[in-house]
């Protein structure tokens, strides 16, 4: 009698999961992950191997300790600010060198940005929550200090919003007359505004000015100091790190103590949703949240994506960890699809949408190079570490066996790939000897008709050039078990690639 196989296709979709039990996750998710390390959830669909980062500039900003903030201008122009034991000094690079703008009279911290332009060129207002503040003139290439307001020393964050640049100090608001970034007088509509509590973040979000605090978060509505109006969103849990707060994908993400929240606007006029968009990730985000007090983050708009760096200055940069999501749906926690980072160690980080309607994201640390993220295939010249887990999978029932005997994987490459693959049976447990678990296997993509420019195994004059990569990997497995799981690696400097689906074909067999 012939044996009858069955096929169970494995969709990679749903990101990393860790708030399911074992066997509870691989019933419900299929497709999700225990590991998504160096893998994005595509909106294509899938799973992307992340790009990696080179030196923006080759140069290393002069100072020591971490570069303090970094900002992107334009197109190929970036200012950082760095250190020198005693001052903070503010450089600017076009990519081939650190030129001094401005030297601070003291030694400053974190330092936080805002784009301008009220009609006189585009400007960057920068504090760092120890000086004066300053602004950048683009047009000049020049930095000046903002000494028009004794109380704005000191002022650790910055946002622009109407025609009004606020300036937050402690528990104060200081915001200037409008079209302005350094006239506080009251007679041309500068003021002051005291929230109750200490503010750790600013954030300009559908016509209001989010102001968040440690334990709660308010909101500012109005034009001008005549209709300026302060009241609250939340009582109950505020932002611990303004460093964490960005915008994606029509919500703002933040860091609050019990996890990483959404603020989204709902249908409801003037109301919002507070989700905890890390619920699904709930041990994973935990035990990231709990590594350290410094955190940084940036936005990926191209992929609707949220990243977020933890720093710990003792660590290397390849165990340096991060978490990432993308977005799928518009509002909401629902649509977040999250994964983790591994080798990208960041103390502050910004993107932005340039003249040239490319986006330029960037991070930096205490090796004092610019990095510019998102970009080839390596972590400047060291392999990216990318593994996909999935759940054990009972496919049908969990109490019978299945013999396995074919995979079949659904990729595209973007150029060579070489993926090493492991399948795990009955959750690879010790003490049921019974249980052979199966050697790695490799799925290579086929170079034999196309040819990669600079590759070491290309011969000039028999490659064939336009040929199309492979899509379809089929592979034979072995081994037999009631539950499965999958875990496929690349640790490589090959270029990007993603995971579409893989199916497998079992015979079940009998009840014993």
């Amino acid at each position: 009698m012939a044996t009858q196989w069955q096929t169970f296709p494995i969709e990679f979709k749903g990101g990393l999961i860790s708030n399911l039990s074992p066997l509870q996750h691989g019933t419900n998710a299929i497709g999700s992950a225990t590991i998504l390390q160096n893998l994005e959830p595509n909106k294509s669909g899938g799973y992307s191997k992340i790009k990696g980062y080179t030196k923006f500039d080759p140069n290393i900003v002069p100072g020591s300790g971490p570069v303090l903030g970094i900002k992107v201008v334009n197109n190929g122009e970036v200012l950082a600010v760095r250190s020198d034991g005693t001052n903070s000094i503010v450089y600017h690079s076009s990519g081939s060198g650190w030129a001094s703008k401005l030297t601070m009279t003291n030694n400053g911290g974190r330092v936080r940005f805002a784009d301008i332009n009220f009609g006189a060129g585009h400007k960057v207002v920068l504090v760092d929550g120890y000086n004066y503040p300053a602004v950048f003139d683009d047009s000049s290439n020049t930095v000046t200090s903002i000494t028009s307001l004794s109380d704005v020393e000191g002022a650790s964050y910055v946002a622009v919003y109407k025609t009004t640049t606020f300036y937050a100090n402690g528990t104060n608001i200081y915001f200037t007359a409008p079209s302005s970034y350094d006239d506080f007088s009251a007679a041309n509509g500068g003021g002051t505004i005291n929230v109750g509590h200490q503010i750790t973040g600013l954030a300009v979000f559908r016509e209001q000015l989010i102001i968040f605090c440690r334990n709660n978060v308010q909101r500012l509505t109005g034009s001008t100091i005549a209709d300026f109006a302060v009241a609250p969103i939340t009582d109950r849990i505020g932002c611990i790190s303004g460093d964490t707060i960005q915008e994606v994908g029509g919500d703002i993400m933040y860091v609050a103590p019990d996890g990483i929240r959404l603020l989204s606007a709902t249908d409801r006029i003037g109301d919002f949703g507070l989700d905890i968009a890390s619920d699904l990730i709930a041990k994973d985000a935990y035990k990231f949240l709990q590594s350290t007090s410094d955190f940084c983050s940036v936005v990926l708009r191209e992929k609707a994506q949220y990243r977020i760096f933890s720093y710990v200055s003792s660590e290397q940069a390849s165990v340096a960890k991060g978490l990432l999501a993308t977005k799928f749906i518009s509002q909401g926690a629902s649509g977040m699809a999250w994964g983790t980072t591994k080798g990208i160690k960041a103390y502050c980080a910004d993107s932005k949408y340039t003249e040239a309607y490319d986006e330029t994201t960037i991070f930096a640390n205490e090796d004092g190079y610019v990095y510019e993220l998102d970009t080839g295939s390596n972590f400047d010249g060291d392999i990216i570490e990318a593994i996909y887990e999935s759940p054990y999978m009972p496919i049908t029932d969990p109490q019978t066996r299945k013999t396995f005997y074919k995979m079949t994987l659904y990729a595209e490459p973007n150029g060579p790939m070489t993926l090493d693959v492991n399948f795990k049976y009955d959750f690879d447990t010790s003490t049921n000897t019974g249980i052979i678990q199966p050697n790695t296997f490799t799925v290579s993509s086929s170079g034999s008709s196309v040819f990669f420019f600079g590759g070491t195994t290309s011969v000039f004059g028999t490659s064939t050039y336009g040929g199309e990569l492979d899509k379809v990997y089929n592979s034979n497995i072995i081994g037999s078990g009631k539950t499965v799981a999958i875990r496929i690696e690349d640790s490589s400097t090959n270029p990007t690639f993603t995971l579409d689906t893989a199916i497998l074909e079992f015979r079940q067999n009998d009840r014993q």
